[in-house]
């Protein structure tokens, strides 16, 4: 206690100056003009104002298209091993097929489980087949389907540049989008809201729109609607799927806004045979189950990349190669709530959240100085450099402050002097039984210790378990908490001693102020 190494001493010190450090940005007006890796903490949507979006997963759209896929499939094994059957069809969340004789039910029967992991093959009293997914394998599907959709969200949120978004699940299958700063968000509602699903489908010369809609269509074919109205008759299955797309971007050809898009290995591949192989054929792009250009292939693209052309603006060019960047969406989001936080009503909360931290800091000074005198005067600035720490490493974090955030802050206010004052108690307490001024300075920290850290670890742990188990700003709280409890038993008790080291080694007093 009586010397403090100078290697202690210049730890506490550098440790200090680097929380002041990061701290001052948030302290700066134009916070523009500061470089991206010294930035001021970052305000959630209540402090800043923004818009907050409830989205629900259309996950029946998914099974369907699920049960779709496996219709044709069901269909291709049934040919292919020459099964007599009928009645095969689609249902919300199974595939129906009657099959007359038993040991060709059964056979089939057998290949359909086949078909994916999870499958169940139930047989009917009438002799039909019903093909559904377990109901284990059924949940896993749409827990992944929600994770690939919160995935992709939150891909698309990034490409528009918003900082800090707030991307979650809620539920089983709902999303909540928070986003700070952003008051109109239309936009984001509309890219959100394109599933922007494309693959390429070689499109059926031998048959013409209007045959198709006669009834005159192949089952490998089916009638899709173009962008402009027109309507294509294109294969079933694509020849390239948008799966195998690494990057999209914007560009223009001949002065035309177009997208230049590249595949992967796979893709690449797969597409340098289909426009080998299919030359004067034309090949459709189809994006969320429209065409949007049907070009001749002229010749062999090899190099694994290749132009959409159509009638694109420079948004709309923008707007798909953001889309076809951030991958496909694996089922339909639907709004199904938004609200608008104003900036006005954002920066009423950071008014109040400043005043009610003002208000708490000086009745905590006033406090600790009528109680402990000098001491109190000490523990005031380690207060000080608690704010300062606090919010340097916030800043450092990239941390987003939201109000319980705030409320977290002016908690730890009160709570960054409990250390301080079990340290000058247990000072008055051997000062009684009487020890000298130095002794009783340093048993005051030496024995209070135990008891500090012990009362600090509870807080630590609720804040964890806040964090754990919360969402949103709950865990803006549990953040703030946990910061300003490992800041506050830095302070109240390496700093504080360092002070007081300091003054007992210049003053040499016999008696202690407290």
């Amino acid at each position: 206690m009586y010397k403090l190494s100078r290697t202690r001493v210049i730890i506490i010190t550098a440790i200090c100056a680097i929380g002041i450090f990061f701290a001052i940005p948030n302290m700066v007006s134009n916070k523009a003009m500061l470089p991206s890796w010294w930035q001021p903490v970052n305000l959630g949507l209540d402090l800043q104002g923004g818009s907050n979006l409830l989205l629900e997963v259309k996950l029946d759209e998914v099974i369907k298209e699920r049960m779709s896929s496996i219709e044709d499939s069901a269909r291709q094994i049934l040919r292919e091993n020459r099964i007599r059957y009928k009645n095969l069809s689609v249902g919300e969340d199974s595939v129906k097929v009657k099959i007359e004789n038993l040991n060709a039910r059964n056979k089939a029967a057998n290949l359909f489980k086949n078909i994916d992991s999870g499958i169940e093959v139930i047989e009917n009293d009438d002799g039909g087949l019903e093909i559904k997914y377990s109901d284990v394998e059924l949940n896993k599907l749409k827990l992944r389907v929600v994770e690939q959709s919160i995935e992709i969200v939150r891909r698309r949120i990034d490409e528009l540049g918003t900082k800090e978004p707030v991307i979650q699940s809620q539920g089983s299958n709902r999303i909540v989008v928070q986003l700070p700063g952003l008051q109109n968000p239309e936009y984001v509602k509309t890219l959100l809201g394109k599933t922007a699903k494309m693959s390429f489908h070689l499109v059926d010369s031998r048959t013409t729109a209007a045959d198709a809609r006669r009834g005159k269509l192949s089952s490998n074919s089916r009638l899709v609607q173009g962008s402009m109205g027109e309507n294509y008759v294109i294969g079933r299955k694509p020849v390239v799927s948008g799966e195998n797309l690494i990057d999209a971007q914007p560009s223009f050809q001949e002065g035309d806004p177009v997208v230049s898009f590249k595949f992967n290995a796979l893709g690449g591949k797969k597409f340098g045979e289909v426009t080998r192989d299919n030359i004067g054929e034309r090949l459709a792009i189809v994006l969320d189950n429209e065409v949007i250009s049907a070009p001749t292939i002229q010749s062999a693209i090899m190099g694994g990349s290749g132009v959409i052309t159509g009638s694109f603006t420079v948004k709309s060019a923008n707007d798909l190669a953001l889309l076809l960047r951030s991958g496909a969406l694996p089922a339909p989001l639907e709004v199904l709530e938004e609200r608008t936080v104003g900036a006005g009503l954002g920066a009423d909360s950071i008014r109040q959240g400043v005043i009610a931290s003002i208000i708490g800091l000086i009745a905590v000074v006033v406090f600790i100085t009528a109680a402990y005198g000098l001491f109190g005067v000490f523990t005031t600035i380690t207060v000080f450099m608690n704010l300062f720490l606090m919010l340097g490493i916030l800043s450092f974090m990239g941390a987003t402050l939201t109000l319980p955030g705030i409320a977290g802050i002016i908690l730890t206010i009160g709570m960054a002097v409990d250390a301080n004052v079990l340290i000058f108690e247990r000072m008055r307490e051997e000062v009684k039984v009487g020890r000298s001024t130095r002794d009783a300075a340093e048993a005051g920290f030496t024995e209070a210790w135990t008891t500090i850290v012990d009362s600090n670890l509870t807080t630590l742990v609720a804040a964890f378990v806040l964090f754990y188990f919360g969402t949103g700003p709950v865990r803006g709280f549990a953040v703030t908490l946990a910061v300003g409890i490992a800041t506050s038993m830095f302070t109240s008790v390496t700093v504080t001693r360092l002070i007081i080291t300091a003054w007992l080694n210049k003053y040499k007093p016999t008696k202690l102020p407290i």
